[in-house]
């Protein structure tokens, strides 16, 4: 990748602008984040909506070929709709390539039998409905890390909270870590503090946020954000490749996620969903190489965090011991 620090990174049009008498004033250099992740960089990747150990085995293919960095791996589907074997499958061919995988834990709201999820309010969305639906979280959570899995994608406030504390609790490992979904995130600073006191090590921010936004997100707390560069059509189908380099230079630490737009969901999967899910795992990577190919014409991408790291960093909790 280009050396940013052999030229100056430019803005998308900035030459042509400036020519016209159309120029921008400069950043201000105060919107910038003063973070970054452990061990260096101020931005990773992520390939999300990877569903099992075929689409893997096509995003891991693709992103050799396409020579796309990856440092996580996210699925949507749930621990519970994979077998052992698969979970297993998945954790030693991430692990081979120094790639965190995370799954998402147990029953969510919009699957289950509450009728709140279909009214035009949404109701209480994705989050676990009475504590049978937290105890599958949390059974899904010990199973995966039982086989493996180092990081958990996680709907619920409460959930969050139980996990931590099971974390805490030495009831899941140490370096398990928590990742908050894209369909709960927070979209203001007050509350971004909360999930990071709840025991999130990455929060995912719905994707119509402004650069001004995540500034102030980054005034007040430094855990590593995850956000959709491209969104899914149900998270609003946004397309921010242009932004990439203000985004990280605002909302650094910060995940670039390669989503897909104008794509049908693929959530619960299973293999009557098997052509449209590798076919989509397959254009998720050719998105981020494109996303890699303007921070390179534009001089921004450096500052790339190491391949294989993917703690968070210290951050600030809750007391987890009453």
């Amino acid at each position: 990748m280009t050396d940013a620090s052999a030229t100056a990174p430019r803005r998308p049009g900035e030459q042509a602008l400036a020519a016209l008498g159309l120029g921008a004033p400069a950043p201000d250099p105060a919107d910038a984040s003063p973070h970054s992740f452990p061990g260096g960089g101020r931005w990773r990747t992520e390939i999300p909506s990877c569903e099992g150990p075929e689409a893997l085995a096509v995003v891991l293919k693709e992103a050799s070929r396409l020579d796309v960095p990856i440092h996580r791996i996210s699925q949507g589907s749930g621990v519970w709709m994979l077998t052992d074997a698969e979970i297993t499958e998945m954790v030693e061919a991430t692990a081979e390539r120094d790639i965190e995988l995370c799954l998402f834990t147990g029953p969510r709201g919009t699957w289950d039998i509450g009728g709140s999820t279909r009214t035009d309010s949404g109701g209480a969305g994705l989050r676990a409905r009475g504590h049978d639906a937290v105890a599958g979280c949390v059974e899904d959570a010990v199973r995966a890390t039982e086989l493996g899995v180092k990081c958990l994608l996680v709907a619920d406030e409460g959930v969050l909270w139980t996990l931590h504390r099971a974390r805490v609790a030495g009831l899941l490992p140490a370096d398990t870590t928590l990742k908050v979904s894209a369909l709960v995130g927070p979209v203001n600073p007050a509350s971004y503090a909360v999930y990071e006191r709840l025991g999130a090590d990455s929060i995912n921010v719905p994707s119509d946020l402004t650069p001004a936004h995540l500034t102030e997100i980054r005034r007040v707390s430094a855990t590593p954000m995850d956000l959709y560069i491209e969104a899914p059509d149900d998270l609003g189908g946004y397309v921010r490749m242009y932004e990439v380099a203000e985004l990280i230079r605002r909302g650094a630490p910060l995940y670039l996620k390669f989503g897909l737009a104008k794509a049908p969901g693929i959530y619960p999967y299973g293999h009557h969903l098997r052509e449209l899910t590798l076919a989509t795992a397959k254009e998720r990577v050719r998105r981020g190489r494109l996303v890699l190919d303007l921070l390179a014409r534009h001089g921004a991408d450096g500052d790339m965090a190491p391949v294989g790291s993917r703690l968070p960093g210290d951050l600030v909790r809750f007391d987890a011991s009453s």
